[in-house]
């Protein structure tokens, strides 16, 4: 049953920023969630000690009677938050084919680019990561906490697979899944319904499928493109999304469309 009256929602960045897109694309993903649905939320820090599953993002979410429930993992959260009755399905209006689509593009930025960002971040960018990531820690923590997190990572890598590539093919396996979105938004900016958009308001946003609004696919879309604009722990993947100008220019619409309380990203990292 849908909750009577909309429930206290805070989302745990694991990031002591606020007021600006964090350097995870899954924390992103998740407030692009809830802000295309004009829900309103909180953020918080919080730590993976606390985390359920050991995982960042993590959302909590607490009723009039202050009854308090911890989700865990966007996919999931989302759902939960669909059963609720707090989101509404964006997906519901799809077509099998549609909806394959959606889930190919966000399986191939969440289950594959993803291991090839910790790769750059955590390995050859590690110190730069470390300061970044475990801001919130004490100094003397950090060492311990980074050091954990360098071996998870190269652990994790090397049994995926992305671990035992040269640099030269990790970067142009990354090259190549940036190449294919790009061609996905031009396609969707260039098609009738973006057009027709366009004419009654020039800065209107796009969509990944080209429809007249998003899917769940734009959450993960945007949440990977504001991640990789902003985070100076990659700066490979900051340039090379910078290459391609439909990134940009589709997130950038986003991100005043929906984000217009958090700062602009540096046109340089």
């Amino acid at each position: 049953m849908p909750p009577k009256t909309s429930p206290q929602l805070t989302i745990y960045r694991g990031f002591i920023f606020t007021g600006c897109h964090v350097w995870s694309p899954f924390v992103n993903k998740l407030e692009t969630r809830l802000r295309l649905a004009g829900i309103p939320y909180r953020t918080a820090a919080g730590s993976m000690r606390e985390a359920p599953r050991g995982k960042i993002p993590y959302l909590s979410i607490e009723d009039d009677d202050g009854n308090r429930s911890m989700l865990a993992d966007t996919a999931l959260i989302t759902r939960d938050l669909v059963a609720l009755g707090v989101l509404s399905d964006l997906n519901a209006g799809l077509s099998p084919a549609e909806r394959a689509q959606d889930l190919a593009i966000r399986a191939l930025l969440e289950d594959k680019l993803s291991f090839y960002l910790a790769r750059e971040r955590w390995v050859d960018n590690f110190y730069a990561m470390r300061a970044g990531a475990l801001a919130a820690l004490p100094w003397p923590v950090q060492i311990v906490v980074g050091q954990l997190a360098y071996r998870n990572v190269v652990k994790a890598l090397y049994g995926q697979g992305t671990g035992r590539y040269t640099a030269d093919e990790a970067r142009a396996f990354k090259r190549e899944i940036w190449e294919a979105l790009s061609a996905v938004l031009v396609a969707a900016r260039d098609g009738e319904v973006a057009v027709r958009a366009r004419r009654r308001d020039p800065r209107a946003p796009f969509w990944t499928l080209g429809r007249a609004g998003p899917t769940e696919v734009d959450a993960t879309v945007y949440g990977f493109v504001a991640a990789s604009l902003v985070c100076t722990a990659a700066p490979e993947t900051g340039r090379m999304v910078r290459e391609f100008e439909v990134l940009v220019d589709y997130a950038g619409r986003i991100r005043e469309g929906y984000f217009g309380d958090y700062d602009a990203w540096d046109e340089e990292v």
